[in-house]
């Protein structure tokens, strides 16, 4: 939420000022992005619960390699858009960099539940750990040899934009919650919030 409201969305409002772009179309992707990503977790989700319901469960190696390798693939994506972040301007790239960071934890995490859960070794799991935490520098490193035009720029933020909110609005703060909201976890969240504001707002001087 505080990389959105401080750091996406005033870029967003900066770049189509300066270069007369049209301000729907970056918010039209804001949109497409939180219902793709929307649609797609609703997707899984009904396709994993078919699957279970009409052959029980199912474990084996290779659907937890798989699984790896998606997940990989993602964490190559978030370093990619780490880089075009800071296309965009230094405070992006950084406020970018910490929403991502924080979120690719979950990734490592993931990426070993789900190769143990389908019976691959832990020493597997540990390569395929260090892969993962490799695949975002990689992604990050690729952008170095391609630049984004500032129309096509405006649209990927606006989609990035969408999809924070949708991990945000529709992921964390649930789990956060899952459990029994408190007061911790309410000042937690204001904690981040405020963090990625200062976070923007000292690199942006």
């Amino acid at each position: 939420l505080g990389v959105v409201a401080f750091g996406l969305l005033p870029e967003i409002f900066e770049l189509t000022g300066d270069n007369n772009i049209d301000i729907t179309w970056p918010m039209i992707a804001l949109t497409v992005g939180f219902l793709a990503f929307h649609i797609l977790e609703k997707s899984i989700l009904m396709h994993h619960h078919g699957h279970d319901a009409g052959h029980g469960s199912h474990t084996h190696p290779h659907v937890g390699i798989a699984s790896a390798l998606a997940i990989m693939g993602h964490s190559f994506l978030d370093g990619m858009a780490i880089g075009i972040g800071f296309q965009a301007g230094n405070e992006i790239g950084i406020a970018v960099a910490v929403a991502v960071i924080a979120h690719n934890f979950s990734d490592g995490l993931n990426t070993v539940s789900l190769l143990i859960h389908h019976k691959n070794q832990k020493s597997r799991a540990i390569k395929f750990l260090v892969a993962n935490a490799i695949a975002p520098v990689l992604g990050a490193g690729s952008t170095l040899f391609f630049s984004v035009p500032t129309e096509a720029l405006v649209i990927y933020l606006g989609f990035f934009a969408g999809f924070l909110l949708y991990i945000g609005a529709s992921d964390i703060l649930p789990q956060a919650h899952s459990k029994g909201s408190s007061r911790v976890t309410i000042g937690l969240t204001i904690f981040g919030v405020i963090t990625m504001y200062l976070v923007t707002h000292f690199a942006h001087i």
